[in-house]
């Protein structure tokens, strides 16, 4: 990766020099006389090092200094140099402090030391927030769970993309964090984006970032979660959900490896690793138009499939205690759960998988009060529970279910929108919260059923 340093200094005979010394030691720079010139060329371009000469024509260079070093590292270089101007532009958050004329072997190892430990102490502050974080990503051991963790193992260790599919409330975020955590780019960051909560030019302008002037409201250059992302993992959840235009522009990400930001001219590289997620068919999608079979290829280099949670009953156990020890809103009571309670848990069909019940075994923590033990009547489930398909002719609104004729999920689906659609009288907001899904996703679902 080259890295570009801007050099603020009004001695045009050393501002050369200096730029051109830079551009041999295969940097990239830009040369600034004056304060204003600077503000000029940080609003146009991403610098990782600023060259600060203390004494320009429009400002002094230490006045400025604590404005500079809260987004770059920042070496003064000055030719009226004093010990205590040096002490003052160290306090304020200088770098480093070298005197003219400039020693250019030196300077150039003063540079490569600046740029090492600045990257160093970002990736310092990324881990230890990922270590403030970090929590057990897959819980269990059954044996559908240990099909996708060595699915993970495989792909992680290489920096392929990976499209990850599954039923809404699966878990298939933290499939990705997983895939990120276990791969060569760890220490990175790691940054998702749900492509259902967002009108899709402030998606195009949160994904790519945008220029000063681009649209009404732009009054900065903005960066981009590509950017954001550099060196780690993007992750795109609910890829499905894009339109056409972003369709074209992601695409054009993974062929080239490069971008631009909204209302930009100047081509940007992805230094980054996509992981996608998706709940919709994308093959079936690509067949009917709606989404390109050329971008689905992209993503499908590599698909890890999440079980729902119903094909994986036997870490129900495994998942309740977790959710029970990691809720953050009471801990006033050590809890645990009858045998008759974990009995219905495990008779019920899960339509919302792990997201739903993580939302009943909290729901469960509250309604049990003060008691250690919670028990079947704190399990509030939806109409739908222990369905058993070994039953004769049990009839849901026109579908028959018997052990000879067994309803298809999306039957199941179907039937259970109905029933939450007629519980909370058609509130979307609703309907979403119970499922653990986007209300887009629960028009998505209205339409797809034809409800009213």
């Amino acid at each position: 990766m080259t890295h570009s340093v801007l050099v603020i200094d009004d001695d045009t005979t050393l501002n050369r020099l200096l730029v051109g010394q830079l551009r041999k030691m295969s940097y990239s720079a830009e040369s600034a006389h004056s304060w204003a010139e600077a503000q000029r060329l940080l609003q146009q371009y991403d610098f990782h090092l600023i060259l600060l000469d203390c004494k320009l024509p429009d400002v002094n260079g230490t006045d400025v200094l604590p404005q500079l070093v809260s987004e770059y590292p920042v070496i003064i270089i000055t030719a009226h140099g004093s010990v205590k101007e040096a002490v003052t532009a160290m306090r304020s958050g200088a770098a480093e402090y070298l005197l003219k004329p400039t020693n250019l072997d030196e300077l150039e190892l003063v540079i490569r030391k600046t740029l090492d430990t600045h990257n160093m102490k970002k990736e310092i502050l990324y881990l230890k927030e990922q270590v403030q974080k970090r929590k057990s990503f897959m819980v269990g051991k059954s044996p559908n769970l240990k099909g996708v963790e060595a699915m993970i193992s495989a792909v992680a260790p290489s920096n392929m993309t990976v499209l990850i599919q599954g039923e809404s409330g699966v878990g298939k975020e933290l499939v990705a964090r997983e895939i990120h955590e276990r791969s060569q780019v760890a220490k990175h960051g790691y940054v998702a984006l749900d492509c259902c909560t967002m009108h899709e030019n402030l998606f195009e302008s949160e994904l790519f970032g945008h220029e000063k002037g681009a649209f009404t409201g732009a009054d900065r250059q903005k960066k981009g979660l590509i950017e954001s992302a550099e060196g780690g993992t993007l992750f795109l959840d609910e890829i499905g959900e894009i339109g056409p235009p972003i369709q074209a522009k992601l695409l054009r990400v993974l062929e080239t490896g490069h971008y631009r930001r909204l209302g930009g001219t100047r081509d940007l590289t992805a230094n980054v690793r996509i992981v996608a997620a998706t709940n919709r068919n994308l093959l079936e999608m690509s067949r009917e138009g709606t989404f390109r079979p050329d971008l689905f290829y992209r993503l499908n280099a590599f698909t890890i499939v999440v079980p729902p949670l119903r094909e994986r009953k036997e870490d129900i156990p495994a998942l309740v205690n977790h959710f029970i020890s990691n809720h953050d809103f009471s801990r006033r009571v050590n809890k645990h759960l009858s045998d008759e309670a974990l009995k219905k848990l495990i008779n019920y069909f899960w339509p919302g998988n792990i997201r739903e019940l993580k939302n009943m075994v909290e729901r469960a923590i509250i309604l049990s009060g003060e008691s250690a033990l919670i028990l079947p009547e704190h399990i509030t489930l939806s109409d739908m529970t222990s369905i058993q398909f070994n039953r004769p002719q049990r009839a849901i609104k026109g579908v028959e279910m018997s052990f000879e004729d067994t309803p298809t999920l999306e039957e199941l689906e179907k039937h259970y929108l109905g029933l939450l659609l007629e519980k909370y009288d058609s509130h979307r907001g609703k309907v979403a919260r119970t499922l653990g899904i986007s209300e887009r996703n629960v028009y998505r679902l209205i339409k797809k059923y034809e409800f009213g």
